[in-house]
């Protein structure tokens, strides 16, 4: 028996919680499926899906620390989703207001991809299946 199934949830601490839930709910399309106040820590959690599936848990607290620096710190170096077709995704992102990096093809599969940042610099990948 294999010890585990899937991956559950990304946790993400932002240091605006507004601007961030924004992002990730205008922006990129996120659902909220529940969001919560947490008064005794002063922390919001905000529960995302994305087509049906739970994948996002975005928190806030007061005074989280930077990340130290982007994107080679020790820890979660990014996140990644894919997508169909990528240039569409890029016309739509920076519709929003959203600056990607030139899009490069991973030298091993042969797909294009790019990357993007929220709105603490957290990078994201977008991955052309």
């Amino acid at each position: 028996m294999k010890l585990l199934k899937a991956v559950h949830h990304i946790a993400i601490i932002c240091s605006d919680y507004d601007k961030s839930k924004h992002f990730y709910t205008d922006i990129l399309g996120f659902e909220i499926e529940r969001e919560v106040y947490r008064s005794e820590r002063d922390s919001y959690k905000l529960d995302l899906s994305l087509n049906g599936q739970y994948i996002i848990e975005l928190f806030s607290f007061p005074s989280p620390p930077k990340r130290p620096s982007r994107p080679e710190s020790t820890g979660l170096r990014h996140i990644a989703f894919q997508v169909d077709d990528i240039e569409p995704a890029i016309a739509q992102l920076r519709k929003k207001g959203i600056v990607t990096e030139a899009v490069r093809v991973d030298e091993f599969t042969g797909k294009k991809f790019t990357f993007f940042a929220d709105p603490d610099d957290l990078p994201i990948e977008l991955y052309e299946i």
